[in-house]
């Protein structure tokens, strides 16, 4: 008998210990090579452990439990191996069957023609709480959920007399409100906080403790970024195969900025101030799991589509739980989007060891003052968290401001924040 001993895999350096967050096999299963059996949780991220070789599995350790990276938790009984899985048995081709396919084929299309014109028979079953056609369409104009409605049709079907009674009695009801929300116990729940959200907590405690952080807010008017949107999102979609968002221009906006305030884009290191000449954008997304930040390299060589395509591999990944250490370490600056949630203003927290992020908000149409009269603009405030050791009030004001005259006079992006008649005269 050849036992394979599994080892606890290092997601990273400094990391000794991490947590079995869940077992995707159990002991006694026969698994194959390369199978996933467990999901593990880290300081700063979930990976997976995979069956090395194929056989019957013993699991050591149980889910939640702290493990030491290097430590045994799983061997495999290679001894025993997984069963051949049948294959389908290959249909024999004959003459006859070749003959007697047209007859088939007019046999099943004029079964199909009849049950398409049949009403459904009594013997016909509906789960319960299943609408009739009628019903249906009347409780979608009363805007009424299936759950209010007591079925008397056959296996509880809701029938159009049914929403008729419903509605003479007044729907929705107190009760029925209740019973979609709180249920008027005292029970409590208990969670074990994760390791990544422990280390989520302590580095943003820290944060606040040990950064003078100050926040500085602007606003945006997004007229701009609505004409190009909506006078090429077919054609960009039919070229790039991808809508066009906001975050692309956003980002674009944000590298042109670093580089006329390169301090907004460095870092502490001890007695240093370290200036990066390049643009690692970290794009805080909200995973299942919790606050992810994975990172768009380079990204002031990029076009407006590529950090669309970029942004939304890094999405999926983070929304799958794919997300790995190489793809959230390095980044000198981030952006956050609270607007998606309907967020109008906040003050985001610096993502260390950066210097500053900028926060996004949700578009609100608001009268405004444009060459003396009042108009309606879709506006967004927007918000730049800043470390003032290192970034001064007139560069962090000046950031803001250089990103949003891009953001709304975006040919700015192509001449390195300075409009066409400037570049054409030298200025």
């Amino acid at each position: 008998m050849a036992i394979v001993e599994l080892k606890v895999p290092s997601p990273g350096e400094s990391i000794t210990e991490v947590v079995i967050a869940r077992w995707v096999k159990n002991t006694g299963d026969v698994v194959e090579k390369d199978d996933v059996l467990a999901e593990i949780d880290s300081d700063k991220a979930t990976l997976t452990l995979n069956a090395e070789e194929a056989g019957k599995i013993e699991v050591l350790a149980a889910e939640g439990d702290t493990v030491k990276v290097g430590q045994v938790v799983v061997k495999i009984d290679t001894s025993v191996k997984p069963e051949a899985k049948a294959e389908a048995p290959k249909e024999e081709k004959k003459a006859d069957d070749k003959k007697e396919t047209p007859k088939k084929e007019a046999a099943a299309t004029s079964s199909a023609g009849d049950k398409k014109d049949e009403k459904p028979s009594e013997k016909s079953t509906y789960a319960t709480g299943t609408p009739s056609v009628a019903a249906g369409k009347m409780m979608e104009e009363n805007n009424i959920k299936s759950s209010q409605v007591k079925g008397s049709g056959k296996d509880g079907r809701i029938t159009k007399q049914d929403v008729l009674a419903a509605l003479s009695n007044g729907l929705p009801n107190a009760q029925e409100v209740l019973s979609n929300s709180w249920k008027g116990g005292r029970d409590k729940d208990r969670t074990k906080m994760t390791s990544l959200r422990k280390t989520v907590a302590k580095r943003l405690v820290s944060v606040k403790n040990e950064t003078a952080m100050l926040t500085t807010f602007n606003e945006v008017d997004m007229s701009a970024i609505y004409a190009i949107r909506a006078k090429y999102k077919d054609k960009f979609k039919e070229v790039y195969g991808s809508n066009i968002g906001f975050m692309s221009f956003f980002t674009k906006a944000v590298t042109e900025a670093l580089y006329h305030f390169p301090a907004v884009n460095g870092m502490i290191d001890g007695d240093e101030i370290v200036y990066n000449k390049y643009c690692d954008i970290g794009i805080a997304v909200s995973a299942p799991k919790g606050l992810m930040v994975p990172v768009l390299r380079n990204a002031e060589l990029m076009s407006l589509a590529q950090i669309e395509a970029g942004i939304k591999d890094l999405a999926v990944k983070a929304r799958d739980g794919k997300l790995t250490i190489a793809d959230m370490e390095g980044g000198t600056f981030t952006i956050t989007n609270g607007g998606v949630f309907g967020s109008m203003m906040s003050t985001p927290i610096i993502n260390p060891p950066q210097s500053a992020i900028l926060g996004m908000h949700n578009v609100v149409e608001r009268p405004m003052a444009v060459n003396g009269q009042v108009v309606i603009r879709p506006m967004m405030y927007i918000a730049l968290s800043y470390d003032h050791r290192i970034i001064d009030g007139r560069e962090s004001v000046g950031f803001l401001v250089k990103v949003k005259e891009m953001l709304e006079n975006p040919t700015r992006m192509l001449f390195g924040g300075k409009n066409a008649e400037e570049v054409l005269l030298g200025l």
